[in-house]
């Protein structure tokens, strides 16, 4: 389970707001990827906040609620769109979303905690922790605000494109979703470069057999 340790220790060296960074949606085919930005209160406590992967949607649902409910929490979201996924990449999206989101918190932090591996070009000292959203509670609480936030996004989209089933998979590649993209190719919201999208986009290549020679007279 999380803890606040990571929190403690940035406290410890000096920091006053500690934000914990994190993101949904960098392996979708569809979709925008989504990050989110929490300042929690310094002894925050939570029973059953996790990595929002190892929670149920149920459970999702009412801490989302219960964070940005919470008074003494701060916290915003950034996104970047599938058209700034597709100028750049998926890992210069995310990052740009995770500034966008530390731009958006009222108070400047004066240090992050990020899960995974460092953002580049982030103006505010920060520590990349494999696995945060397990570890911090602060990364524990933006995986849970990106998951939730992305996933709403997700089920608008459906309304639009609802032969895609995203209301379910979410945009992730799953068969029902590849053969859905298969069948109908693919729409504005789908990422044309990542490969399962992109081969469906390509020309389908026959192959051309010589007839047999006509037998003789």
């Amino acid at each position: 389970m999380p803890t606040l340790r990571h929190e403690k220790k940035a406290y410890r060296n000096g920091a006053t707001l500690v934000a914990g960074v994190d993101e949904a949606g960098r392996g979708p085919l569809a979709g925008p990827v989504v990050a989110a930005a929490v300042i929690l209160p310094r002894e925050y406590r939570h029973r059953s906040l996790n990595d929002s992967k190892q929670l149920s949607e149920s459970q999702r649902a009412a801490i989302y609620e219960e964070l940005t409910a919470h008074p003494g929490i701060q916290w915003a979201v950034g996104e970047s769109s599938v058209e700034i996924i597709e100028q750049y990449n998926i890992l210069r999206a995310t990052e740009r979303a995770m500034y966008v989101a530390l731009q958006g918190l009222s108070a400047r932090p004066d240090h992050v905690l990020v899960d995974g591996l460092p953002v580049r070009g982030l103006p505010i000292p920060q520590t990349a922790i494999v696995g945060g959203d397990a570890k911090s509670f602060s990364i524990a609480a933006a995986s849970v605000i990106a998951k939730v936030t992305r996933d709403r996004q997700m089920l608008e989209l459906d309304r639009l494109y609802p032969q895609y089933g995203f209301a379910v998979h979410k945009g992730y590649g799953t068969p029902d979703h590849l053969a859905a993209i298969a069948r109908y190719g693919p729409c504005p919201v789908h990422r044309r470069t990542f490969a399962p999208v992109r081969h469906a986009l390509e020309p389908v290549q026959l192959e051309f057999t010589a007839p047999a020679p006509l037998p003789q007279a």
